[in-house]
């Protein structure tokens, strides 16, 4: 019975073994690759992690699509279920664009956006204008420090909606160092 089995999937477990190992290897230097670009831009590395937990999602996603395919599955089945499953999710996230907004405007920042924690910016808001340092870039907002000491946080798409100025780099470390009075003459 379950030699029977093996000899049936045995092109299919050796065509698994093939994909698992590819996208395992794409997996690893993707990850590489983000870590790298991530240190060099000077990167927080929670937002390096949470890239890396993207594209092992999407892989692993990716792997379960091409696992169907290989074990027999025909398109016309995957594209009912994919229907199916598509339509609720999007009904579903029509409810929460915003949370869905911030998210993809978090991995759009990773990859370009100018400014990185520590520095001191000012968001030319019309109704709310900020003049904050970056204490934290999150996946959904920014955690900006107001000057008075107060925690302000941000959404991630209306900082790629909002006209942001750099008011001082690295402030987070210049204003340590006043505290300290190492600066003083």
């Amino acid at each position: 019975m379950i030699e029977d089995f093996l000899r049936e999937y045995q092109g299919a477990f050796i065509k698994t073994g093939f994909v698992i190992l590819i996208l395992f290897i794409i997996g690893l230097i993707s990850n590489i690759l983000i870590r790298k670009l991530g240190r060099r831009s000077g990167i927080n590395e929670a937002r390096i992690s949470l890239i890396c937990r993207y594209v092992t999602v999407s892989l692993f996603l990716l792997a379960l699509l091409i696992e169907a395919f290989v074990f027999g599955a025909k398109f016309e089945d995957i594209a009912v279920i994919f229907s199916s499953v598509f339509a609720i999710l999007g009904i579903a996230l029509f409810a929460i664009w915003s949370i869905l907004s911030n998210v993809t405007s978090g991995i759009i920042m990773f990859f370009n956006f100018p400014y990185k924690v520590g520095d001191k910016i000012e968001i030319h808001d019309k109704d709310f204008p900020i003049k904050a340092i970056i204490e934290d870039i999150r996946a959904f907002q920014l955690h900006l420090r107001l000057d008075n000491g107060d925690l302000v946080t941000y959404p991630n798409n209306l900082m790629l909606q909002k006209a942001v100025t750099l008011v001082e780099k690295d402030a987070i470390d210049s204003e340590h160092s006043d505290d300290d009075g190492s600066d003083a003459v």
